[in-house]
């Protein structure tokens, strides 16, 4: 695995990979890796000639009184933890890499973003489809790779290639959770472990809404208190619970099958996201 912190250098390097007719996989991250980034990784190694990964805690989609200081970074535990991968990049940038000086090519992001977390955080996706577009412009990937768990910012990068008619295929991966379901994050960390043990409570009232569902319940807010209900007893907040069309991500009226759940959560001060697709 070659580090590399220069974006002109990665750059060099991929146009004359490419030239070789390689194919390049590329899988972003802010760090502090878990199981969930390796399964993203292990994929791009399956269907890619090339891998890079990348690591940069991108300080445009905070807002001023989120956790941008405090976001868990360790950079030794991610490069044991990419040791054994068969990564062949790891790409490294300081913010002036990706924002040199000057730099005024934000982008906004489409309808998909109104919602969710882009109601709660206002900002957000504008910091997430800038630094996206501008690691593609870098890295010029045949297919980048994203998990489920950020469901809505999958949608809103998927939307912002389709809107710039991006040469680059989105592959999104299965949510990949701790044993008693809890989807893995790097903001785990921060949870105490009285806390972690309430955490696993989104997930399991994901279940008893999908359960509702399957035995034909259509009315979205009898499912949305069927969750309000569980939630309460154990989280601190509910940012949101959300029964929507998974594509158009627009609120569901009546349930119909599929249908996303997607809530977020405040356990402690620690903000977690988790969503479920309720399929045929």
């Amino acid at each position: 695995m070659k580090i590399i912190k220069s974006s002109k250098d990665l750059n060099h390097i991929i146009k004359h990979l490419k030239k070789e007719g390689k194919q390049i996989g590329f899988v972003p991250t802010m760090g502090y890796l878990h199981t969930g980034h390796v399964s993203l990784i292990r994929r791009a190694r399956a269907e890619n000639d090339v891998v890079v990964v990348s690591i940069f805690v991108n300080p445009i989609q905070f807002g001023p009184k989120e956790d941008f200081k405090n976001y868990p970074r360790d950079l030794n535990h991610d490069k044991r933890f990419l040791a054994p991968e068969r990564v062949n990049y790891l790409f490294l940038p300081s913010k002036s890499s990706i924002y040199p000086k000057g730099f005024r090519n934000y982008l906004e992001p489409g309808l998909m973003a109104c919602r969710l977390c882009g109601a709660k955080r206002p900002g957000h996706f504008r910091g997430v489809v800038t630094v996206v577009n501008r690691l593609f412009e870098i890295i010029e990937p045949d297919r980048a790779y994203f998990g489920q768990k950020d469901y809505q910012q999958v949608k809103v990068i998927e939307d912002m290639v389709q809107q710039r008619h991006l040469n680059v295929r989105i592959q999104v991966c299965p949510i990949v959770r701790e044993k008693d379901g809890l989807a893995m994050s790097s903001r785990n960390r921060y949870l105490s472990k009285k806390e972690r043990i309430r955490a696993r409570s989104l997930y399991q009232s994901l279940v008893e809404a999908k359960k509702k569902i399957q035995a034909g319940q259509t009315n979205p807010s009898k499912v949305k208190n069927l969750i309000k209900a569980m939630l309460n007893r154990y989280v601190d907040k509910i940012d949101y619970i959300e029964l929507m069309d998974p594509e158009k991500l627009t609120p569901a009226k009546q349930l119909k099958l599929p249908v996303l759940i997607a809530l977020a959560c405040f356990v402690g001060r620690t903000r977690l996201i988790d969503n479920l697709v309720v399929k045929r």
